[in-house]
């Protein structure tokens, strides 16, 4: 905590609060973490995706797919950089995309696929950049819950066309306050990122396209800087408190994530188990003092604000169970023999009420 406020107190001095050394200092370390030629800091992660997407030139008339499982981010970027979100359901078992359902949407007008990385959990991403290349696709992986997992031994958010991350307190790697990066190979879409992120500015007023407001500030990329050096640790902290308190609710009346595939990973950003009682679970874990959450309660295609997709409920029927089924219990990488055993025994003193004739 001190390195962070002494970081804090030396920012403060030098007033340089925008952009700046700092800021290029964890780009070119973030980016070499990730194994990218580029990081671009932005000042969030929906900032990432939607100035990646008007990076590719995809816009108004265009279609991407999208998991309807997500936060509303990935398809809000979408409609934020003037294209349709064209949303598909998910596997059962993982909650990911598939190469599956991407290969079933496949329009016309279809431009690029933001696969997501959800909870930590990393997406097969092999076949889905077969498809791309075959039909001429953009792959924008949204690694905004999944800092430092691994994909065949490369960093989550490098294997596609760009990657992006958000940087919000709660992430495992987190700032604060808000922030994004995207991470690429591809000169054209970093420059244009950088070009876009403030005004479309060349130099000092001279602007060459429409841009907007979206910088990272210097203070959160010093405080990104410090705790990037611990992320594999925290990772690491992260798998190992999973792997118990999957262990310990074995037996338990819900179900732990499954094991990430063998080529894959997971980070545990969130640890989301599936339940057939989820109301009563939580208030049961309420009772406890044992927190919980839901992410997410509602798939995209079903909130007011994606209802012009004109997607009725049970048209993606896997996401729509899962909206109700899930419940996300506490991890953080220093949880404590003591506070894991505490959230094992208060699931398994959980009795599923008898259904009513």
């Amino acid at each position: 905590m001190e390195e962070l406020l002494d970081t804090v107190r030396r920012i403060a001095a030098s007033a340089a609060f925008t952009l700046g050394a700092e800021v290029e200092a964890f780009e070119s370390e973030y980016a070499d973490y990730c194994g990218t030629k580029h990081a671009v800091g932005v000042s969030s992660g929906t900032e990432a995706l939607t100035l990646t997407l008007r990076a590719l030139e995809i816009g108004s008339g265009d279609e991407v797919i999208v998991p309807t499982n997500s936060f509303i981010a990935t398809a809000e970027a979408v409609s934020l950089a003037g294209a349709t979100a064209r949303f598909v359901d998910v596997d059962p078992t993982t909650a990911l995309i598939t190469a599956d359902a991407v290969e079933a949407a496949i329009g016309p007008r279809t431009r690029g696929v933001i696969p997501v990385h959800l909870y930590g959990r990393t997406v097969e991403l092999d076949p889905i950049l077969g498809l791309a290349r075959e039909h001429g696709l953009a792959v924008l992986e949204d690694a905004c819950q999944a800092h430092g997992a691994l994909i065949d031994g490369r960093r989550a958010g490098s294997l596609g066309d760009a990657g992006c991350f958000s940087f919000y307190p709660a992430k495992n790697l987190g700032a604060w306050g808000d922030g994004g990066a995207l991470v690429t190979n591809n000169d054209t879409i970093a420059d244009r990122v950088r070009l876009l992120r403030s005004h479309g500015e060349v130099t000092r007023y001279h602007h060459e396209v429409i841009g907007t407001t979206a910088r990272l500030d210097a203070l959160q990329a010093a405080i990104l800087r410090i705790k990037l050096r611990r992320l594999d640790d925290w990772n690491a902290g992260r798998r190992r408190v999973a792997a118990t308190l999957a262990r310990g609710l074995e037996g338990s009346s819900v179900t732990p994530p499954a094991p990430p595939a063998s080529r894959g990973d997971h980070v545990f950003h969130q640890f989301v188990v599936e339940t057939d009682a989820r109301e009563a679970l939580r208030a049961h874990l309420t009772s406890l003092g044992v927190a919980s959450a839901i992410h997410y309660p509602v798939p995209i295609h079903r909130t007011p604000a994606y209802a012009s997709a004109g997607l009725d409920e049970g048209s993606l029927p896997v996401a729509e169970t899962l909206a109700d089924r899930i419940c996300s219990l506490p991890l953080h990488p220093a949880m404590s023999e003591e506070e894991i055993t505490r959230v094992v025994r208060a699931v398994h003193g959980f009795m599923v009420p008898a259904l009513r004739a």
